[in-house]
């Protein structure tokens, strides 16, 4: 499973990195970035639980 960031979606709420800290990180603006792409499966989680939190959908996840 591969955890996918579309960057012109992301408008830096910050929402999406505090379900799943190991895998999104946010810059000095508060924009995410995705860590690793491939989510290992005890994170499977974590994952779905941040692309719920996107407000603009700008993550999703890949299987």
């Amino acid at each position: 499973m591969k955890l996918l960031l579309d960057s012109t979606r992301c408008h830096g709420y910050g929402l999406c990195q505090e379900p799943a800290p190991e895998l999104i990180e946010l810059d000095e603006w508060g924009y995410a970035q995705v860590r690793p792409a491939e989510v290992s499966h005890g994170d499977e989680d974590a994952a779905e639980a941040a692309v719920a939190a996107c407000p603009n959908s700008a993550l999703r996840l890949e299987k």
